[in-house]
């Protein structure tokens, strides 16, 4: 049975109470966009009630949340209804208007995540903060899932585990109204071309084809791979694990190159004949090419939360213990940290690397100037370029995925895997990131 037209819902509430009437169809225009009541979900009511509705609505904001209560009950949405007219509702109005909007949001999330009906992030998909259409709808069609579950007894709002088993088969059922695709492939298609197209000219000529190749996950290569990142998680599972210098000794693995150290000069491109002592090899020789690859890979683990510092040593972590014990998801985290912002890194450096791994992906020099070609930059930010690129050429090196001035197999594989990762990454608003 259709929902009952708001124009007459509207005209049956104004012969009883003006006042109300307009509060309510003010409230229901904000809440459906014009759209029929059947279209109408918890995850919409809750949002509008409490976020809209006090960061956007002016006037007597519980007023027209109650307005809005009665005509939903004239259309004999109970549910909706009760939500307008609660406690909660209430407190969180008063929470905004007494404590301001950074309080109300954040009572206005705790009372959401109560409810249930906010789709959770899964392995497959983090959710955006800024959506597109495709993910709207997803992350609408999700709720709405959940919703009915709920309300049919079939799932807790509290069942996190429940919540998010519903979501992963949601998101990655063939549709019928999707012509037989699923959510999970609409919203990542909206992602990688948003990343193809979101630039330049001259970036969207490099990207265009790697919108084909980045749309199924890239398999991991055959062989064991990132022997060196191994051997730092292994070393920091034992006993002690990595002992760290003394002040003036080789810099730490995961700290970064000290000024005029050896690890610094390997950055340089120095392989002078400098000999430095490895800090957890019982006092071993090593040279600075050997060190370099070690402290490379050491930071790249501390970013990816394999490593940290416990004391006066660097210790594998559960997440580092995780990542030993899964080859798979080893290979997936370090190609990753390809693209990780690294601290003190120009603000154009994770693009630079980007544009590098897809030249390289395509067997080309990932040069200066082929770089800067692509990404527009101005001549006073080639220097950037060039930290960001030695920093790109030292992962690649310590992970073992370069031979000479090109990528292995292995390296063309972990490039396509950080670029279609990276790509895929949800889109949030600055002061979330």
């Amino acid at each position: 049975m259709p929902a009952p037209d708001v124009a007459a819902l509207l005209l049956e509430l104004e012969r009883s109470d003006p006042d109300c009437a307009e509060d309510a169809r003010s409230a229901i225009e904000w809440l459906s966009g014009g759209e029929p009541l059947e279209t109408i979900t918890e995850l919409g009511v809750c949002e509008f009630l409490w976020y809209t509705l006090p960061t956007k609505v002016s006037g007597d904001r519980l007023a027209t949340a109650r307005a809005l209560g009665r005509l939903l009950r004239l259309g004999g949405l109970e549910r909706y209804a009760a939500l307008c007219a609660s406690p909660v509702t209430a407190r969180i109005l008063r929470t905004y208007a007494r404590s301001g909007e950074d309080a109300g949001i954040a009572a206005y999330q705790a009372a959401l995540h109560e409810r249930g009906v906010l789709p959770p992030d899964v392995p497959e998909l983090r959710w955006s903060s800024i959506m597109g259409p495709e993910e709207l709808g997803a992350h609408g069609a999700c709720s709405a899932a959940l919703e009915l579950a709920i309300v049919s007894g079939e799932l807790s709002p509290r069942a996190a585990g429940e919540r998010e088993a519903l979501t992963r088969r949601w998101l990655t059922t063939p549709r019928a109204e999707l012509g037989g695709d699923n959510w999970l492939h609409r919203v990542q298609g909206e992602r990688l071309n948003r990343w193809v197209l979101g630039r330049g000219p001259a970036w969207r000529e490099l990207a265009q084809p790697f919108e084909v190749r980045l749309h199924a996950p890239i398999p991991v290569p055959a062989g064991e791979h990132l022997q060196v990142l191994r051997r730092l998680l292994r070393r920091g599972g034992e006993p002690g694990g990595i002992p760290l210098p003394q002040q003036g000794g080789a810099p730490a693995y995961g700290e970064g190159p000290r000024s005029g150290s050896a690890a610094s000069g390997a950055a340089r491109g120095d392989r002078g004949g400098e000999r430095v002592r490895e800090p957890w090899n019982g006092g071993s020789v090593r040279g600075a090419r050997d060190e370099d690859l070690l402290a490379a890979a050491g930071e790249a683990a501390r970013r990816m939360g394999a490593l940290d510092r416990a004391g006066h040593a660097l210790v594998t972590t559960a997440a580092g213990r995780r990542l030993l014990d899964d080859a798979a998801l080893l290979w997936e985290s370090a190609a990753a940290a390809l693209l990780v912002p690294v601290p003190h890194e120009p603000d154009l450096g994770v693009s630079v690397r980007e544009v590098a791994l897809m030249l390289l992906a395509d067997g080309l020099p990932a040069d200066r100037a082929s770089v800067a070609a692509v990404i527009g930059c101005a001549e006073d930010e080639h220097p950037g370029i060039d930290a960001s690129l030695a920093e790109l050429t030292r992962l690649l090196d310590a992970f073992g995925l370069r031979a000479g001035d090109t990528l292995t197999s292995a390296g063309r594989a972990a490039a396509l895997t950080a670029l279609r990762g990276h790509a895929l990454r949800p889109r949030q608003y600055v002061s979330m990131s």
